[in-house]
């Protein structure tokens, strides 16, 4: 049957990117610059298209790629969770682009201004590719073009902290990819397949017949542990304080927000379309990432509380809500799942946000990051400190943001469960809840105190132009639209899961 002309849309915000990556590369900085935006603003208008025919009641469907069949071809597969992921991936990447576009000159040798866009185009692609693939090899593919493209996004910025924090990163992800390697080449030897319906059916077939359940174990443990390094699970997130720490505002944004979310759409994609719940719970994986997450989630919070340092504070706050995404898909439950999409929506959109704030903040302190230096810069740069502020209050669980949704659904799908797991699943919300209201609520706080005595700051420092603001602005509509019409997000994100499969 044809496809509609919309139909195409997916093999578009993969290609389109990925080409101007190339053309990008032999272009002046300046252009260079707004091809850029150019070409994420034309991605997220395209998302939305697709998202709005979805919504509209549109059929998922997969269409095949060139004129082979498996296991040769390649395939897509839009639905209406990819279509809304793609557009939550494509927005924040613009603003996270023009929040921080102000800093790059900055920060990055102007030799090198030029590849930075190269690198954010193929990070837009390879996102693009993670969510829409029906075939497992070519996400690995578009998984290694992430890492290595995070790597970049983290090492062109030419200091000694960046270059060793580049280093553990690769490190550790090189980790994580060759584990996830590893469990798709054992997987293809069980089944023979790579499509991901394909490899579903088949291993139906091997769970039912019991022949094969040990290595099939072992390929789940080695999918599930390798995409967890990767997306910086407690305990493998020791990467992420220095990498988040100490990048470019932008590069923060995306790594925290867009980079880890990426991995773990793939990771929940591979649970349903190529696995299987079913066959994940009887695998006892999800027990594991359960465990983790509940421990991540008050750990993370902890190192954050320790911290004096604003962007290190925000980066080990990630590692406690990455927890919470987890614990989610740790329940085995359609209901945890609808929890965990939800709470990625939430945190990529908020964290995007607060990083870029951060720097705002920071730079009407005196370029500093210390909480001792942030005394009143609140009100030094004022749509920062308001856009931190809001962050801080989804990050908590404030009612009417994003955030207090997340934490209401976990808590709904626990209950769901019932029993042992439940009262866990509440009791570590609550204590992580109140870690969270302490270190966000001191920063915030410090940010409205009257400065240190003798302490002066130029206001012009602060400003960072119509484009950061603007991001800002945005990001945190997006929190607030989050909050006041989460049920339309919810219905999409059930709708879309369960047709996943």
């Amino acid at each position: 049957m044809a496809l509609e002309l919309w139909q195409s849309i997916p093999f578009a915000c993969i290609l389109l990117p990925l080409g101007s990556a190339a053309a990008t590369s032999v272009m002046k900085p300046r252009i260079a610059r707004w091809w850029t935006v150019t070409v994420l603003v034309v991605v997220t208008a395209l998302s939305g298209i697709i998202t709005w025919q979805f919504w509209q009641g549109a059929a998922h469907y997969t269409y095949m790629m060139g004129h082979f069949p498996a296991p040769w071809g390649n395939e897509i597969r839009a639905g209406q969770l990819e279509a809304l992921t793609a557009l939550f991936f494509a927005l924040i990447m613009l603003l996270s682009l023009l929040g921080g576009l102000k800093k790059l000159d900055e920060h990055i040798d102007p030799n090198k201004v030029g590849l930075y866009y190269v690198v954010i185009l193929l990070m837009t692609a390879a996102l693009m590719a993670q969510v829409y693939t029906n075939d497992i090899f070519t996400a690995y593919v578009f998984l290694e073009i992430m890492t290595l493209a995070a790597c970049a996004l983290i090492a062109i910025r030419r200091r000694g902290r960046t270059l060793v924090a580049a280093t553990r990163y690769m490190i550790m992800n090189l980790i994580g990819s060759g584990l996830f390697l590893l469990g798709i080449v054992i997987l293809y030897d069980l089944t023979g397949h790579l499509l991901m319906e394909d490899i579903r059916t088949a291993v139906k077939e091997i769970a039912a017949t019991g022949q094969y359940s040990q290595p099939l174990t072992v390929v789940v443990a080695l999918i599930a542990i390798g995409l967890c390094i990767k997306s910086a699970l407690f305990p493998f997130h020791t990467w992420v304080p220095d990498a988040y720490g100490f990048s470019t505002p932008t590069s923060s944004a995306v790594l925290s927000s867009l980079v880890s979310k990426g991995y773990i759409f793939l990771l929940i994609k591979i649970m349903y379309r190529v696995i299987g719940l079913d066959v994940i719970a009887a695998t006892r994986i999800g027990d594991v990432l359960f465990v983790f997450a509940l421990v991540g989630m008050v750990m993370g919070s902890i190192s954050a509380l320790r911290q004096t340092d604003v962007r290190r504070m925000t980066a080990f706050s990630s590692v406690a809500q990455i927890g919470y995404i987890y614990l989610g898909m740790g329940l085995g439950t359609d209901a945890g799942m609808m929890a965990a999409m939800f709470h990625l929506f939430s945190h990529a959109v908020c964290k995007s946000m607060l990083f870029l704030a951060a720097g705002g903040l920071a730079d009407a302190s005196g370029n500093s990051k210390q909480f001792r230096d942030l005394r009143g810069a609140g009100y030094r740069s004022p749509i920062a400190g308001v856009a931190f502020t809001i962050g801080a209050l989804s990050m908590v669980g404030f009612p009417f943001l994003g955030g207090f949704v997340s934490k209401l659904n976990i808590a709904l799908a626990a209950l769901e469960v019932g029993g042992v797991r439940s009262l866990l699943v509440l009791l570590v919300l609550a204590v992580s809840t109140w870690l969270n209201t302490m270190y966000f609520l001191r920063t915030v706080i410090t940010l409205y105190r009257k400065p240190l005595e003798g302490a002066s700051y130029p206001v012009e420092k602060g400003r960072r132009g119509f484009c950061f603001n603007a991001a800002l602005v945005l990001f945190a509509l997006q929190n607030v639209m989050l909050g006041l019409w989460s049920q339309t997000v919810v219905n999409a994100i059930v709708e879309g899961l369960s047709t996943f499969g």
